[in-house]
């Protein structure tokens, strides 16, 4: 884990992605979130982005996609009940779609 020599360049990347949050897909955004949460680094205004972005587009998400966000804001300690909770009804929907790992 990163812990993390390379803060300023991860802030820096935060701010670009909060600015553009609209044009990543969906695969963008959960890689993104993983990123940040696997090398430890403070984002909370760019995972409310991401939050933001995300939870209207949970159905273009694929299965990894959803379940890599919300380990990210899991490991992260980020609060998005309101993305938590639409990722959690198309899971429901899309259980096949899952595989265990």
């Amino acid at each position: 884990t990163a812990r993390v020599a390379a803060e300023t360049l991860f802030q820096a990347i935060a701010g670009a992605a909060v600015n553009r949050i609209g044009d990543f897909n969906p695969q963008d955004m959960a890689n993104t979130a993983w990123a940040f949460a696997t090398a430890r680094v403070a984002a909370e205004t760019l995972f409310q982005a991401i939050a933001g972005a995300a939870v209207n587009r949970v159905g273009d998400f694929n299965a990894q996609g959803m379940a890599n966000t919300v380990w990210a804001f899991a490991t992260a300690r980020v609060a998005a009940e309101t993305l938590f909770q639409a990722i959690a009804g198309a899971a429901v929907n899309r259980i096949g779609d899952f595989n265990p790992q």
